[in-house]
């Protein structure tokens, strides 16, 4: 399924519990928007997970779904609540208790893309937030709720893999001192969006494939695992940050000569994740 809001990709047979996410990949720029903003056309992507949709288009051929945004997270952020609303960036907005999403430019209207980089000169009317929120927001989470929805009612129970990628220097700090960086960061909002089982399980699919694994520094998950993630329910959000180096050039925004290979990785790696959803191994409920 294809809408203006996001891309849903099935499997011919849904045959886990496993659903794929990626809220980051967007990559459709209205001209509107861009005429808009003070950045150029490369320097907005930025904070673009450029490419990771198509990194996992084919756990569909594992049995499980994938939903890919189509707007990108410098227009809209679909991993931040709907209300989420920046007074700095979105005129009309009244004063909010403090949100350390929004006050760092990270809104769900974004004020910032990566390195701080402010996207609008002025701020933008409230009804345009809002209509961002209606067109792009909405029928994503809607398109969300209803995959988890569905694997609860047939298998009792979904797992939810929320997939992004991260600057490489988002973890040179966090991993100073050690014999070899950090590969992925996984976060379950330290133990309240997963049963431990399901985090072990998709950290172990990552090291059997030689990534170096990291929990919840420097990100624990957000919007997504935040509102998705209730283990007492059966339903297990994970969030995944792989590391943009492993497959593309972060200057260019291009992929580089190992992409497919580390393309063909990933599958193995989401091959053992899938299992999780398969009743292969049991997910008692906290």
């Amino acid at each position: 399924m294809t809408s203006t809001a996001f891309t849903l990709k099935e499997p011919v047979v849904r045959t886990t519990s496993v659903i794929f996410a990626s809220p980051h990949s967007g990559s459709y720029y209205p001209d509107e928007f861009l005429a808009r903003s003070v950045l150029d056309r490369h320097a907005i992507r930025s904070s673009e997970d450029a490419f990771m949709d198509d990194l996992f288009e084919g756990v569909t051929q594992l049995g499980a779904p994938l939903i890919a945004a189509v707007a990108p997270r410098a227009y809209v952020d679909l991993n931040r609540a709907a209300d989420e609303l920046d007074p700095a960036v979105v005129e009309g907005v009244g004063r909010i208790a403090h949100n350390p999403r929004v006050s760092s430019g990270l809104g769900v209207i974004p004020r910032v893309v990566a390195n701080g980089r402010q996207i609008y000169e002025a701020k933008i009317p409230l009804a345009e937030a809002r209509d961002r929120v209606q067109r792009y927001w909405r029928p994503y989470h809607a398109a969300l709720a209803d995959l988890v929805t569905a694997n609860l009612r047939q298998f009792g129970e979904a797992v939810l893999v929320d997939c992004h990628s991260m600057p490489h220097e988002a973890i040179e700090n966090v991993c100073a001192g050690r014999h070899r960086r950090t590969d992925v960061v996984l976060g379950d909002r330290f133990g309240a969006a997963a049963a431990p089982e399901v985090v072990d399980a998709v950290e172990e699919a990552f090291r059997r494939a030689g990534l170096v694994v990291a929990r919840n520094a420097p990100f624990a998950g957000a919007y997504t695992t935040q509102q998705y993630g209730r283990p007492s329910r059966g339903q297990h959000a994970v969030q995944i940050e792989i590391d943009r180096r492993l497959y593309m050039d972060e200057a260019t925004i291009k992929p580089h000569a190992g992409y497919d290979d580390f393309r063909s990785l990933l599958m193995g790696i989401a091959e053992d994740v899938v299992r999780i959803g398969r009743c292969e191994m049991p997910l008692a409920a906290e």
